[in-house]
């Protein structure tokens, strides 16, 4: 008669793919159920900002970079309506298990903190690039974007969503209460997007904050989206890959830390 396994061994291998598709697929339902709210609202935004530049601006603004003023903000639009919706994905799904009382669901099945970091990061990653996809489109058929390099495009998105997705569960994690949550987006994420070459070239600024836009990793989400647009940038999109990636890992790394201890999650 076989025995048995002991209390706490993994029973299906080094890696519960089963568990980890199962959180992935459950947080991208998530987002999909109230598709209106979290993927219509956004595209809406962005088309919105797209078109009041156009009434107010227009062709009176020369071109930036050598390119049209309309086609160089519409890379930045698409980049930080990216990094509001990867962050929104996470921090939203774990504040609300948080503040319901069920994130006992999600800490009580055999998921290492890999795992639920990948099941996390899986929904921010849709929810970044179906809302980029559809801008991009947008801006290709009705404002000339051409497009010369989209596959820089598409790994500045995907790296920025794991970013933001990360800063999302560090917020989720951190935050109690939605109060805290929203101080998080209006005090942090917010003020960087805004201030990291959405709207202008950094070049236009002063030394001082030139140097402060250097330190800033959504810049480089931003620039590198942007070279992968219109083939120009404020930067190298090889360095801003590195800058990038060295902030996921550092990022990641701290939510990894956190979900091992059960920071802030276990009573």
């Amino acid at each position: 008669m076989t025995e048995n396994p002991e209390m706490g061994v993994r029973r299906f291998g080094a890696v519960n793919w089963l568990g980890t598709w199962t959180l992935a697929r459950r947080e991208v339902q998530r987002f999909m159920n109230v598709w209106s709210q979290t993927v219509m609202a956004p595209l809406i935004n962005a088309g919105l900002l797209l078109m009041i530049f156009t009434i107010a601006i227009g062709s009176r603004r020369g071109d930036v970079m050598g390119v049209p003023f309309l086609e160089f903000i519409a890379p930045g639009i698409l980049t930080m309506t990216v990094i509001q919706n990867a962050f929104a994905n996470t921090s939203s799904s774990i504040a609300s298990a948080k503040v319901q009382g069920n994130i006992v669901d999600t800490l009580m099945p055999p998921l290492s903190p890999v795992e639920l970091l990948l099941g996390y990061l899986a929904g921010a990653v849709a929810r970044g690039l179906m809302v980029a996809l559809v801008i991009a489109i947008g801006a290709w058929m009705f404002l000339d974007v051409p497009w010369p390099h989209p596959l820089w495009s598409l790994t500045f998105v995907v790296a920025g969503s794991v970013v933001l997705g990360g800063l999302g569960m560090i917020g989720g994690i951190y935050a109690n209460k939605f109060d805290q949550l929203a101080a998080i987006t209006n005090f942090l994420i917010t003020p960087l997007a805004f201030l990291s070459g959405t709207f202008y070239s950094i070049e236009a600024l002063p030394p001082a904050l030139q140097t402060f836009s250097h330190l800033n990793p959504f810049f480089y989400m931003i620039d590198g989206v942007r070279y992968g647009a219109i083939g120009v940038s404020d930067s190298s999109p090889w360095l801003g890959l590195v800058v990038v990636l060295c902030a996921a890992v550092v990022i990641l790394g701290m939510v990894w830390i956190w979900l091992k201890r059960g920071y802030r999650l276990k009573a």
